[in-house]
């Protein structure tokens, strides 16, 4: 399990009604939802608009996600979604996991994440200077 202390970036989220299914709890697709708000999150907080990444002709997008559900979240419940930051040469990996506000582990993810800068894949040198205080 990851340490608090090794986390950059920390996003309170509330369950709300249309994110469950029948069976009262979120469906799983909806953990991609709260991961990518969470990493969009972070992202302005560092001064990273993706309006204006787009604008600039950079893209970060999605290359892969691996995805470990551990508990079930229902209507009305409170979650704690928090992200670290590494490089592994062109790739961004963000481990990222969500908690229960008491700390009970909901959800673990690894999302790597590939530049394109002018619609054409790059080595992700623009981000990795913005992202530079954060990388592991």
């Amino acid at each position: 399990m990851t340490e608090t202390s090794q986390y950059i970036f920390e996003l309170p989220i509330k369950v709300r009604d249309y994110e469950v299914d029948a069976e009262g709890i979120v469906n799983n697709a909806n953990y991609l939802h709260y991961l990518e708000h969470t990493r969009h999150e972070f992202c302005e907080s560092v001064g990273l608009s993706f309006r204006a990444m787009h604008a600039e002709g950079l893209d970060p997008v999605v290359s892969r996600i691996e995805v470990k559900y551990i508990r079930p979240l229902g209507l009305g419940d409170s979650m704690v979604s928090r992200l670290n930051l590494r490089r592994r040469g062109p790739v961004f990996i963000f481990n990222q996991d969500i908690f229960t506000p008491d700390g009970q582990p909901v959800v673990r993810a690894v999302v790597e994440i590939v530049s394109f800068e002018n619609g054409r894949i790059s080595r992700g040198e623009r981000l990795a200077q913005v992202f530079a205080d954060y990388l592991n």
